[in-house]
């Protein structure tokens, strides 16, 4: 099987500077070798004309809550006030004759994920200036049955069954029963360790799986 062979592994630091810190994420020397420094500007970087938004350009965008904005030409250099999000992000592909494409594939659609969430969060200021973190909880969650919602639409729709929506709305309602009953998730986490110890005493003469090594490393910075 293919699948078990891809690997995509991201750790993020976000830290108050212009992308001048080296090895912020403490990665060993052998990794350090391998990384490939790319800084992703929200401001110049070109963004794919499918995703391009006039409200979302920030040359031109300025925030009403705060004021920032728009950026300019060297804005990293000359900000009082910014923030780089780090990103180590690793690729790995182990099939003979496709690993070289596919890695820096994944890496180049990454990257283009990364920069336009990256735009959208500066331009969206104005919507989140200001809340809580009970706030972004409340959104998150919000979000995430609008985006259940949307699927089980899209399913019908397109007629496909409702094994998947039905099991959507299931977590859902098994989330929000636990949020009332925290007695139920303690329970639920006893019965995960009960299976985990059973699982590694019934598989202890499994052969072990080797620990992959080759891979595309990509260090993204931006602000």
């Amino acid at each position: 099987s293919i699948i078990p062979r891809f690997n995509i592994k991201i750790r993020t630091r976000y830290e108050n500077n212009n992308g001048s810190s080296e090895n912020c994420l403490n990665i060993k020397e052998e990794e350090l070798k391998q990384r490939i420094v790319d800084h992703v500007d929200i401001l110049t970087d070109p963004v794919d004309e499918r995703h391009y938004k006039k409200e979302e350009d920030l040359s031109a965008f300025k925030s009403k809550k705060t004021g920032r904005g728009p950026l300019k030409q060297g804005w990293r250099d000359c900000s009082d006030i910014i923030m780089c999000s780090y990103k180590l992000v690793d690729v790995s592909f182990q099939v003979f004759g496709l690993q070289t494409k596919i890695e820096e594939f994944a890496q180049r659609a990454i990257r283009s994920i990364l920069l336009v969430g990256h735009r959208q969060a500066f331009a969206w200021i104005d919507d989140w200036y200001g809340m809580t973190i009970q706030d972004v909880r409340d959104y998150e969650c919000g979000m995430q049955k609008e985006t259940n919602e949307k699927i089980r639409s899209a399913q019908q729709s397109a007629g496909i069954g409702s094994a998947e929506p039905d099991n959507l709305k299931k977590e859902e309602d098994e989330e929000e029963t636990e949020d009332k009953d925290p007695s139920i998730s303690k329970r639920k986490e006893l019965l995960k360790k009960e299976n985990s110890s059973s699982s590694l005493g019934t598989n202890s003469n499994s052969p072990v799986t080797p620990e992959k090594t080759s891979y595309l490393s990509t260090w993204f910075k931006w602000s």
